[in-house]
């Protein structure tokens, strides 16, 4: 009796210490959704690149002259993809820029590929404040992701040389997937302010830095739906294929998020704060 005694003493003493193992070695953090784990930071970093991206060349072709600038120097920003097109009705009515990448792949001067067309459509003069301009896509693509929908964007004069200051409301959707049956559509749609912080001068995309805020909702291909309220301006450079710092308050069904892009760097990672627990993620492309 004594050995069995002694016996479920050991097993007794035995399941506790694994317990308590256990118990030292969890973590407490619980693993992050699909929808946490880089998704909405991700789909909402490639649109938005994208996004102001195609503001930059709507300005490039439209910035001078009402586009005669990138119409007869276009190489030295997009290279030999570019054919610019303007119509050239009076400043009284509405005009239509048209950017043309072709209809296959064209290699461009940053090293991403295009095809389709950009349209951009205002009245006035380009550079005009206070002129809106419609910017709509036609089989446009930039790295084989399609970029529809529209950008309405207008130009905010300020006091300060150089601070090009727009309104944006953006309602527009990039499919990463080439494949109909597998299409992956993110949807961006809100109000943000866009201010050309570097590169203005230069004549030169490679150097253009913009900082956006405001707010917007990102639709997730899944269906999932993300409110976005930009605490910390984003910051967006055209030589980066990440947004590269910024803070974003992300609320949805799930609860609340806070979304850190970092101080700057062109990187891949991000920081995701669930309450005070902060998770390390990885952007896709």
């Amino acid at each position: 009796m004594r050995c069995n005694s002694n016996f479920r003493n050991g097993a007794v003493l035995l399941a506790v210490s694994m317990l308590l193992f256990t118990a030292c070695h969890r973590s407490d953090n619980p693993p992050l959704s699909a929808d946490d784990n880089g998704g909405y930071a991700s789909d909402a970093s490639r649109i938005e690149f994208a996004t102001d991206d195609a503001i930059s060349i709507a300005d490039a072709a439209g910035a001078t002259f009402n586009g005669a600038f990138m119409r007869t120097t276009h190489t030295t920003y997009m290279g030999v993809c570019a054919t610019v097109g303007y119509d050239t009705s009076a400043t009284d009515v509405t005009h239509t820029l048209s950017i043309y990448f072709g209809n296959t792949d064209c290699v461009c001067l940053d090293g991403r590929k295009r095809q389709g067309y950009i349209n951009v459509t205002y009245t006035g003069e380009y550079s005009d404040s206070g002129q809106q301009h419609i910017i709509s896509f036609d089989n446009y693509y930039v790295n084989d992701n399609q970029l529809s929908g529209t950008i309405v964007t207008m130009r905010v004069d300020t006091t300060v040389t150089g601070d090009w200051y727009y309104k944006v409301q953006v309602n527009d959707t990039l499919n990463v997937s080439q494949y109909p049956l597998n299409s992956q559509i993110t949807a961006w749609e809100g109000n943000l302010e866009r201010r050309w912080i570097t590169g203005f001068t230069t004549g030169d995309r490679g150097d253009d830095a913009f900082s956006i805020s405001g707010s917007a909702t990102l639709t997730r291909g899944n269906g999932d739906v993300f409110t976005f309220a930009i605490a910390t301006p984003l910051q967006v450079a055209l030589n980066c294929n990440f947004v590269e710092s910024g803070v974003v308050d992300v609320s949805s069904v799930a609860g609340a998020r806070r979304l850190d892009y970092g101080t700057g760097n062109c990187d891949q990672y991000a920081n995701l704060y669930i309450g005070t627990t902060p998770y390390a993620i990885t952007l896709a492309q």
